[in-house]
């Protein structure tokens, strides 16, 4: 049996990309940019939010619509091996394309996000992982 996702929300409104990017905490490698920001409790009261929130953005620099979106694409599929089930929670995340994004191999890009996520030390710890496979997710229906 596969282990279960881990609950990933979604950045979409500019002002939440600008206080990711306003943190100055990034980290760039040849195929992508990683920047990072704990969350404000005060901001996010709600309890249902996700722990985890990620953002991408490619712009022209990286190409033509076409590029573009195969670098969301190959950054997305990334997120789901790497950042998703390794990130430390409390978190938001904006991923930033590059040219090099499309081009660099699949193996290279995880490396590129596992390196940036270190660097930035919000990498679970093998401790902090597990403990987190070994506590046993609350049923929702008892």
């Amino acid at each position: 049996m596969a282990p279960p996702k881990a609950k990933v929300g979604r950045l979409t409104r500019r002002p939440e990309f600008l206080a990711v990017a306003g943190a100055r905490r990034k980290w760039a490698t040849p195929g992508l940019v990683l920047q990072a920001r704990a969350h404000d409790e005060r901001q996010h009261p709600n309890p249902g939010e996700p722990p985890v929130r990620i953002g991408l953005t490619a712009s022209k620099k990286v190409g033509g619509a076409v590029e573009r979106n195969r670098a969301r694409r190959r950054l997305r599929a990334a997120l789901a091996e790497v950042l998703a089930p390794n990130a430390t929670p409390g978190h938001d995340f904006v991923l930033v394309a590059r040219a090099e994004t499309v081009r660099r191999p699949f193996a290279d890009l995880k490396a590129d996000l596992t390196q940036a996520l270190k660097k930035l030390r919000v990498w679970k710890g093998k401790r902090e992982a597990a403990q987190a496979e070994s506590v046993p997710a609350k049923d929702e229906n008892a």
